[in-house]
């Protein structure tokens, strides 16, 4: 089994309840657990375009090639812009993992969005496509272009400072730091 060691995590940043712009996405790029570099987009709020901007941003960036696997902080971003994990595996040729730290109340959600978020239908068919969580490793994930013993792999190799894979802890941190002044809460 080839071992994924180039790796991408990606998390928003936090924003107020109110705000209905767009919110900072950014990518942290690891070499194994070393900090390669820094990428960043921005998703509108509870909008559609999440997928296309995260293939955007990848395509245009200089660490594409290295790159081996997409690792998210759970399925959408900016509220309930959520991703298309097909999409976004086809687009850019790379595994896709989806990661949380519990397993979401599927419930709540789908209410939510076929209650009171517009296109909700279509963004809960996304989840569905997504398949279901399944956990690995002391955490829950998707996964579309990975195996389960490989994604497992690869969450193991990056649980560097606790459970959460290091490009997504520091993911966190920095989209926290630049949208607030500092970083806060833990991921």
């Amino acid at each position: 089994m080839k071992r994924l060691t180039h790796v991408v995590g990606f998390d928003d940043a936090p924003f107020a309840r109110s705000h209905r712009g767009d919110v900072l996405v950014v990518g942290a790029v690891f070499a194994a657990t070393r900090l390669e570099g820094v990428v960043s987009t921005r998703v509108r709020r509870d909008g559609v375009n999440a997928t296309r901007k995260l293939v955007d941003c990848l395509r245009s960036s200089r660490f594409l090639p290295q790159l081996q696997a997409v690792l998210l902080q759970g399925i959408a971003f900016a509220g309930f812009n959520v991703v298309d994990l097909r999409r976004l595996h086809a687009e850019t040729g790379l595994p896709v993992l989806v990661v949380a730290r519990r397993a979401p109340d599927l419930d709540a959600i789908r209410r939510a969005l076929l209650e009171r978020v517009p296109g909700g239908a279509r963004k809960w068919r996304l989840i569905e496509q997504a398949g279901p969580m399944e956990p690995l490793a002391g955490l829950h994930v998707q996964r579309c272009g990975l195996g389960s013993s490989q994604a497992e792999a690869l969450l193991c190799d990056l649980q560097v400072n606790g459970r959460l894979p290091e490009p997504l802890r520091t993911a966190h941190l920095m989209a926290g730091g630049v949208a607030t002044g500092e970083s806060r809460h833990r991921p």
